[in-house]
């Protein structure tokens, strides 16, 4: 992802993150409250969540062609094949740098695929071929390992594909694993997103989620998450929902100020029509270094993240707002 730091206004404005801010987008009905009486929401578990994410720092980096990568695909689609009803691949290649013809795959998983209203959950497991934000200049051509900028989302959505087998959700849902996120050079915004373009170019037309959330280093252990400003533009009420889902269940993590605008995986979504939420963790202080490791992460963060979208998920049943 690239990141902009364009806040709204001074941040003098906010009086205190832990106080309810006031609101800068839509209200609407679809917050937690709307459970139904006799639903009961799975139990999200961060242990679980946490072990999926060290089985893929396991392979080491995952950096396109590299074998690691190779290795993490197999384990993926093995594990989502496990839960959802099914699983395709999406094989694509693009041009990299120095001519690299890099060899790529998206992961799709359906949950209740005879519902026609859906919403997607996305994360990329690739990881970057270069840590270019190292101090010392001879690491910064190694790859990274990807604790929290990769495998803490996938860890989040393979937990939540295994509670989603064990109880059908109220809802279609489908989770995306997109390849090729991080590949691209500093400016060079053609060779990001590689994945996320290439599954809106090959998506039906007549797929059309409700909305969609993107997960992407969401594992830190002292995670801040505020509210992405390209995902207040294009899905204000799906930010709604989740932040005011999070407030409900005490969650503090997700904190009620805007935050920076992000280039992700959720702009070529929002871009192609797909209301999409960027749930990110804007100031990680090992982005793209050698440090992004699994001891920086924890399983309260994860746990934290996977609860609030449950609740979200099952709550559904009654939404009405897309």
């Amino acid at each position: 992802m690239i990141k902009y730091f364009l806040f709204l206004g001074a941040i003098g404005v906010f009086s205190s993150c832990s106080q309810r801010q006031e609101k800068t987008i839509p209200q609407q009905d679809t917050t937690a409250q709307n459970l139904p009486r006799k639903m009961t929401v799975p139990d999200f578990d961060g242990q679980k969540a946490f072990s999926n994410l060290q089985a893929q720092t396991d392979f080491g980096p995952r950096n396109p062609n590299s074998i690691g990568h190779q290795k993490c695909l197999d384990y993926l689609f093995v594990e989502l094949s496990r839960y959802a009803e099914k699983v395709t691949k999406q094989n694509f290649s693009h041009r990299g740098y120095g001519g690299e013809n890099l060899t790529l795959t998206n992961i799709f998983g359906t949950f209740n695929s005879r519902a026609s209203d859906r919403i997607l959950l996305l994360a990329h497991w690739d990881t970057r071929p270069r840590a270019d934000q190292e101090k010392d200049p001879s690491k910064q051509n190694r790859p990274i390992l990807g604790a929290n900028d990769g495998a803490s989302g996938v860890g989040v959505l393979l937990e939540i594909a295994r509670l989603l087998k064990q109880d059908a959700p109220p809802i279609g849902v489908d989770l995306l694993f997109v390849d090729g996120e991080d590949y691209g050079k500093s400016q060079d915004l053609d060779s990001y997103f590689l994945g996320s373009r290439y599954f809106m170019k090959v998506k039906s037309e007549n797929y059309r989620p409700r909305f969609a959330v993107l997960l992407d280093m969401v594992g830190y252990k002292d995670l801040q998450i505020p509210m992405e400003q390209n995902s207040m533009k294009f899905a204000p009420q799906a930010v709604e929902l989740i932040w005011s889902t999070a407030e409900d269940l005490g969650v503090t993590q997700f904190v009620n100020i805007p935050g920076e605008e992000i280039s992700d995986d959720h702009v070529p979504l929002n871009a192609g029509g797909i209301p999409t939420v960027d749930i990110i963790d804007f100031q990680y202080p090992y982005w793209h270094t050698t440090q992004d490791t699994p001891d920086k992460c924890s399983a309260e963060s994860l746990e934290a993240i996977g609860k609030v979208l449950m609740h979200v998920l099952y709550a559904q049943s009654t939404a009405t707002a897309k």
